[in-house]
């Protein structure tokens, strides 16, 4: 499929308890989070090269701009969520680079949640210590 001009792919990502509503265009490559600036946003250079991942993958970057609203979660969280919808975003753009982004794992949810406290016990699976008498 071919982009037209004015194209918008929307897609959702979710990680851990974030979900991010990604919407892709063609444009300069800016990437807009919560109305803020990625740099803006995002303190750590880790969780900004987590969120453009794909583009330079398929070395696409700076041809599309990125607005991103995401809620919940650590920035962590958010982070992966935002990649997970960029990829989906980018695959609705373009076919062929679905193989690509399947082998790298990109288009994968990664499904890992904290485990709940249970009670009695300090944490999910730490127990408190045992004394005999």
């Amino acid at each position: 499929m071919i982009a037209k001009k004015n194209d918008v792919w929307k897609s959702i990502g979710r990680r851990k308890s974030s979900v991010a509503r990604v919407l892709i265009s063609n444009g300069k490559g800016q990437y807009t989070i919560n109305k803020r600036n990625i740099d803006n946003y995002f303190g750590r250079d880790v969780l900004k090269m987590v969120t453009k991942q794909p583009f330079e993958l398929l070395g696409i970057e700076g041809k599309y701009n990125v607005d991103v609203n995401v809620k919940g979660g650590g920035l962590s969280g958010q982070a992966g969520a935002i990649r997970l919808g960029i990829s989906r975003g980018i695959e609705k753009v373009n076919a062929d680079y679905r193989k690509i982004l399947k082998e790298k794992g990109y288009l994968t949810r990664d499904s890992r949640e904290v485990e709940r406290q249970k009670p009695g016990q300090p944490g999910a699976r730490k127990k408190f210590q045992f004394s005999k008498r």
